[in-house]
This record gives C-alpha cells, structure tokens and sequence, in this order.
C-alpha cells in the first residue's frame, strides 16, 4: 500500500498520509515522498495549491518511532531534512485539513501552513521534551512569534496536546470545520482561481521578514535535534515511550 498518495482536483494536488492503521505515523520513506511531492508541485506550473491531508481518524501520529530509532535523522542531508526544507521553501498556497491527533511534527509542520482547517476533535501536541529531544521545523521560531513566549514554553516544556478551540484561539488555525478537508478545498479552490504570481508574490512578502531568520533556527534545531538523538537522556526516554506503548 502507498503511504503517501496524491490526487489532483483542477488546479489543486490534494497530498494524503495513508496509513491509517498506524494513526499515518511518518516513516523516512514517507518524509523522502513528501518532500519529493512538495518540491515537484513547486515546479509544476499547472498546480495552484496543494493540500495535506489524511486517511482515517487522525492526521498523523507523529514520526513511527521504530523507524525513526532504526536510522534516527542525524545527517543534513536525511530525508527528514529535506521534508523540512520542502515546506520553508514552498512557494504557493499550501493548505492543511486536520483531524484527530496532530502529534510533533503533525503540529509544526502546521506553522508553515498558510491556510489550516481542523475538525472539533483536533488535537495537537509537540511532546519533544518528553523523548529527550528539541522541537524541530523552526517551531522554535514560529511557535512563540505566534503564540506569546510564556504560552508556548508551557506546551513545549510540559508536552501537553492541546484542543482545536485553542488552536484557533491562538491563531494556529483558520476555522474548524466538522469536514475539514472539504473546507481546505473550497477555500484552496478560491486561491486557484486568483492570479497565480499575484498569489505567489504576496505569499513571498508575507514569509520575507522571517525566511532567514527561520531557516537559521531550523539548522540549529537540527544540529541540537541529532546531538540529542545519539544521548543517554533520549534513549531512556525513547524506552520508556515504548515500554508505555507496548502496555
């Protein structure tokens, strides 16, 4: 079964996690076809927009931490890194429909998303801390800018999820809708019809003041993400999650 499927609606590329069964928990493989998809969208004149979205009853669960622990992401050039560097370079509308759990990277992909619509039941959480690890994807950045520094140390240090009425409240998210991908796609199809370098370019002056600024945090994140990775302080944690999970 594909992992990660795509579809195509007019001008939009809808891009799905399609391993429901495992809560479309990401492995390298899925980070290498995200990051393949995002950067041939980027080139392809005939897509406007693209949609992320899932299978199931969640957005995705995060990294699959036996693959992830397998080959943990401590070279530059993993595909990890080059799913992250995929989204800070995206240059059109990218656009996400979130249900059930959005956990780590499902969360801080998020904050690179200009339009997000999420079900009530969304839930989102970034618990980094609590494996040992730095948050990544420039979330270090984006996060308090967007939240306030006293808010989003409290989600980062304690690892709480948090609810899609905070979500919104926070300014993470544009609506919540109880079908949240066919509100990303209505509203994707409304960018489509806009003229595409006239989208584009306010897309860029939007993004302009923090693009640098964020691509630094994100390599500084990954530097201190992969020195964590290889720490005694991440392997008991990374023990402990598993011993949880396999109750």
């Amino acid at each position: 079964m594909t992992e990660i499927t795509t579809s195509r609606q007019g001008q939009i590329l809808v891009i799905r996690f399609n391993r429901p069964e495992k809560m479309n928990a990401i492995t390298r493989g899925m980070y290498g076809e995200l990051a393949q998809q995002l950067n041939q969208a980027a080139e392809d004149e005939s897509i406007r927009c693209v949609v992320i979205t899932s299978e199931g009853d969640h957005f995705t669960a995060g990294n699959d931490i036996r693959d992830f622990m397998s080959n943990p992401p401590t070279e530059a050039d993993s595909d990890v890194a080059k799913f992250l560097g995929s989204l800070l370079e995206f240059p059109k509308p990218l656009l996400a429909a979130v249900k059930g759990n959005a956990v780590g990277v499902g969360t801080t992909m998020l904050l690179h998303c200009d339009v997000v619509v999420a079900s009530p039941s969304a839930n989102f959480s970034m618990p980094f801390t609590s494996l040992g690890l730095v948050p990544e994807a420039g979330s270090t950045k984006l996060f308090p800018e967007l939240v306030g520094y006293q808010r989003a140390a409290k989600i980062f240090m304690t690892g709480e999820s948090f609810s899609a009425d905070a979500a919104l409240q926070m300014g993470m998210i544009a609506s919540i809708a109880g079908d949240p991908e066919t509100e990303a796609l209505e509203i994707a199809e409304k960018i489509a019809e806009q003229p595409p370098k006239a989208i584009m370019n306010t897309k860029a002056l939007m993004k302009a003041n923090k693009h640098d600024a964020v691509a630094h945090v994100m390599l500084a994140e990954f530097q201190l993400f992969a020195l964590a990775l290889q720490s005694e302080e991440a392997a008991e944690a990374f023990m402990k999650f598993m011993a949880k999970k396999g109750k």
